[in-house]
């Protein structure tokens, strides 16, 4: 009977939680919380991080700066020099952001899983069947960002980015919650497809920054725009931009989701499993080390 009680109670949260972050109106209180992150006002926002403090671990001690003009500054914040050094072996395929390990596998049949027991159809998320097509058989990682985590994001490997497909939706939270809960939620949400040649061989990268709700903004440096629920085009970007080991690429506003489609090859590193913390820098997946020997990458380790 307690064990009954415990289980329901437990559901009631869930319920609850799903009810407050998703039953809302979820884009008109995304683009408040856009307005309202860039009010420049220092009172507003020590006040405003305290209230973030009292429901997150929010911890700034890693931060750039201390002080912040507006709660955008401080969601966007930059990290000390050095904070984040990033892997150098040429086989290692690093972690772009820091974040909580999610689903993780092999595209089979041209799907692959949100969660365990709901698939997708990769097509839907990339909006492009040839894109999906190239990545059958190759690694993925979803990577779960929370609203108190730095959330820049940077490159995994040297890499040349070849095009941007930006692809608007809706702001469904991306919690394991929702996760569990609505089909194909990365297909129904704004995002952006980033493919990309790493520069050791040629083989195809391919990160999909997903943003949520109080986020739906995405600034990508490679392009002169930055991407949000008011873009109105041009969706297909090329973009021809060759980026280090551990190069800012861009961030959120929030937090949100990267998703990390990797070579056939790949493999995820030792000692990650899902529900587990990484950090950016830190080894996501690496390919067998004497495919590498002969190859000269010309990484330059970025922190």
């Amino acid at each position: 009977m307690k064990t009954r009680t415990l289980r329901d109670r437990l559901l009631l949260q869930e319920d609850l939680n799903f009810l407050l972050t998703n039953r809302v109106p979820r884009i008109a209180l995304t683009r408040f919380m856009g307005w309202y992150s860039r009010l420049r006002s220092p009172w507003l926002t020590r006040f405003s991080i305290a209230v973030w403090r009292l429901f997150t671990d929010l911890d700034l001690s890693e931060a750039k700066q201390q002080r912040f003009d507006s709660l955008h500054d401080c969601f966007t914040r930059e990290l000390r020099p050095g904070a984040r050094p990033f892997d150098d072996r040429p086989h290692v395929i690093a972690s772009p952001c820091d974040a909580i390990v999610g689903a993780h596998g092999t595209v089979e049949r041209g799907q692959v899983l949100q969660a365990k027991g709901f698939p997708y159809t990769l097509a839907d998320l990339l909006g492009s069947d040839e894109l999906a097509s190239a990545h059958e058989g190759g690694r993925y990682v979803t990577l779960r960002l929370t609203s108190s985590m730095y959330h820049r994001f940077h490159a995994p490997q040297a890499m040349r980015i070849d095009r941007v497909t930006y692809i608007s939706g809706d702001t469904w939270n991306v919690n394991p919650i929702a996760l569990k809960r609505i089909e194909a939620l990365f297909c129904k949400n704004e995002r952006a497809v980033i493919e990309a040649r790493l520069c050791a061989d040629g083989s195809r990268l391919t990160l999909v920054p997903v943003a949520a709700i109080l986020v739906a903004s995405i600034r990508l440096h490679c392009l002169p725009q930055r991407l949000h629920l008011r873009y109105r085009g041009p969706h297909v970007i090329p973009c021809a931009a060759q980026v280090q080991r551990g190069e800012e690429l861009g961030w959120f506003e929030h937090g949100s989701t990267v998703i990390v489609f990797a070579p056939p090859d790949a493999r995820l590193a030792d000692g990650l499993e899902t529900g587990g913390l990484i950090r950016a820098g830190q080894a996501l997946f690496e390919r067998p080390a004497e495919h590498f020997m002969a190859c000269h990458e010309t990484d330059t380790v970025v922190s």
